[in-house]
């Protein structure tokens, strides 16, 4: 006897239905929310151009007529201001980025080391959470700078390392790669072999999994991007020309170099940051319970293992959250760098409105610069918490 098919539902578009209604509710919220804000910029504009106050973003076509410290790319004084936006912007995201990653690293160890079995890992891991979490971000900030510029050695007589690198008032300067064919090789290799590593690591946790045997990971997937490098950069004839640094009478020259005002950004950000880090991943491990470490300890797994594999993964779910805020706080907080002269795009955005004028267009990019990147470390970082959280099965 065959079953019979249950009658489809038909849905309810009438007001009755809560969820006609609730969306009805979420529209007539989203109008007025747009129309507020097109109220505020119309009010905004008519206000300015009876006034006099010019408007608009045409003055991005223009001249800039100012130089910058710090070009991730070529520039010109007499380049338009919209490529000075986004040198500005570059600057941003290079000290966001390299901050985020530098204060990870820091944090987790720090927030691990304060479960060392050791007492002066503990007390040191200690005392760095409670001293940079309780000082105030700009004056680490100034603080870092002063000792860069006042400190250091004059450029001409730089502290040296193998001849090769050298430290100085006028920042860290090293030797860098001409870049060519090979270089260029080389970076795809490498971009293989993190895919290579990440698809091994993978598979070591699913095999980890399936038959409880631990494999190495971190060893193999840095030797797959090594040699992955390596090949690619013999590929490319295997190019040895390097831009290296040299000493004169007052500064040094060739290579490549950090300016103090960027060393002191991210130190202070990322020894800021990561003292907030080190809290998360303390509390992330003291959430999972004790019977878990127990029972690691009852497989005869080392305190790494348990770390690594029991009680961090356990941990992530408590972790990430908090973390993401912190992130957020890093991109954030690096507008502060105006104080110390660093070119980030709240600096040029300064000198673009003392020039033109347009305070309003150059702080509604500010705005746009930061919620962009904002949301967009949230996303990836939403997209993590998922893969990261722990399924029931």
């Amino acid at each position: 006897m065959t079953a019979r098919a249950l009658p489809k539902k038909k849905r309810d578009w009438s007001l009755r239905s809560r969820a006609v209604r609730g969306l009805l509710y979420q529209v007539m919220a989203l109008g007025l929310i747009v129309l507020a804000v097109w109220f505020l910029a119309h009010n905004t504009l008519e206000n300015m151009r009876v006034r006099g106050i010019q408007s608009g973003f045409d003055f991005l076509k223009g001249p800039a007529g100012f130089d910058i410290g710090e070009l991730p790319i070529p520039y010109d004084a007499l380049d338009p201001y919209w490529k000075a936006f986004l040198i500005g912007v570059l600057n941003t995201l290079r000290v966001a980025v390299i901050g985020i990653v530098m204060t990870t690293i820091i944090g987790t160890l720090v927030g691990i080391g304060r479960f060392s079995h050791n007492a002066i890992v503990r007390g040191l891991c200690y005392g760095y959470v409670e001293l940079f979490r309780n000082v105030p971000i700009l004056l680490q900030l100034l603080t870092w700078y002063l000792l860069l510029t006042e400190w250091l050695p004059d450029p001409g007589e730089p502290l040296s390392l193998f001849g090769l690198f050298f430290l100085s008032k006028g920042g860290f300067t090293f030797p860098v790669p001409v870049w060519g064919l090979g270089q260029a090789l080389a970076g795809i290799g490498a971009l293989m072999g993190l895919t290579a590593g990440w698809l091994w690591a993978r598979w070591a946790r699913q095999r980890f999994e399936q038959t409880g045997q631990a494999r190495p990971i971190l060893l193999p997937a840095l030797a797959m991007v090594i040699v992955a490098a390596l090949a690619g950069w013999l590929a490319g004839g295997a190019p040895t020309a390097w831009k290296l640094p040299t000493v004169s009478d007052v500064s040094v020259d060739g290579g490549s170099a950090f300016t103090p005002e960027f060393i002191s950004v991210l130190l202070g950000l990322t020894f800021y940051t990561a003292a907030f880090v080190a809290e998360v991943v303390r509390a992330g491990i003291q959430s999972v319970p004790r019977g878990q470490s127990e029972a690691s300890n009852a497989l005869g797994l080392s305190r790494g293992h348990q770390m690594r594999l029991v009680v961090l993964p356990q941990a992530l779910r408590v972790i990430i959250p908090p973390m993401t805020n912190q992130y957020l706080n890093l991109t954030k907080n690096s507008s502060l760098a105006v104080a110390i002269g660093y070119p980030d795009v709240v600096s040029i955005s300064n000198t673009a409105i003392n020039q033109t004028g347009r305070a309003v267009e150059c702080i509604a990019i500010i705005m746009l610069v930061y919620l962009t990147t904002s949301l967009t470390t949230s996303g990836v970082m939403n997209w993590y918490n998922q893969r990261a959280a722990i399924k029931e099965r």
